[in-house]
């Protein structure tokens, strides 16, 4: 029987091997949340993106807000609120400045829902980053991101 050859990339400079490596690392990484957020709650990634965000605002924001701020399009975050919003987690009321524009806060069931999911994504994460890397290695990683998000703008 012949064995297939290893398939590989090639050779690569530091930096590609870096940037592929983060590519891969947030790829694998998001997909076994999303994974695992959809089988335990019925919950997608970008769902709980926007239940992340909304969890940490005390008061309701424009939805437009959201969708500057997610890594989702305007129209990926509508069509995430009004699933939401159907399934209870997200209320919606008119803006008190602006007649065209919408406000959304979660609702009680969807900031237990977020608790849940949040429980979930740190026990899915635990294994494959939060206890593989330590202390110095997650201060390396948020300088990295820092840097990087701020010339994304």
């Amino acid at each position: 029987m012949s064995r297939r050859p290893e398939l590989t990339i090639g050779t690569l400079s530091e930096e590609d091997h870096a940037f592929y490596g983060l590519v891969w690392a947030g790829t694998t990484l998001a997909a076994r949340v999303d994974r695992e957020l959809s089988r335990a709650h019925g919950l997608s990634l970008s769902w709980f993106e926007v239940l992340l965000w909304l969890n940490g605002q005390s008061e309701p924001v424009a939805s437009s807000d959201l969708g500057a701020r997610t890594m989702l399009s305007r129209s990926q975050v509508s069509r995430v609120l009004d699933a939401m919003v159907a399934r209870g987690l997200v209320a919606r009321t008119p803006s008190p400045t602006d007649a065209r524009s919408v406000q959304v806060e979660l609702t009680a069931e969807g900031r237990a829902a977020f608790r849940e999911a949040d429980a979930t994504r740190r026990a899915v994460l635990g294994p494959v980053f939060t206890e593989l890397l330590g202390p110095e290695d997650i201060r390396a990683l948020e300088t990295v991101w820092r840097k990087l998000k701020g010339q994304a703008a």
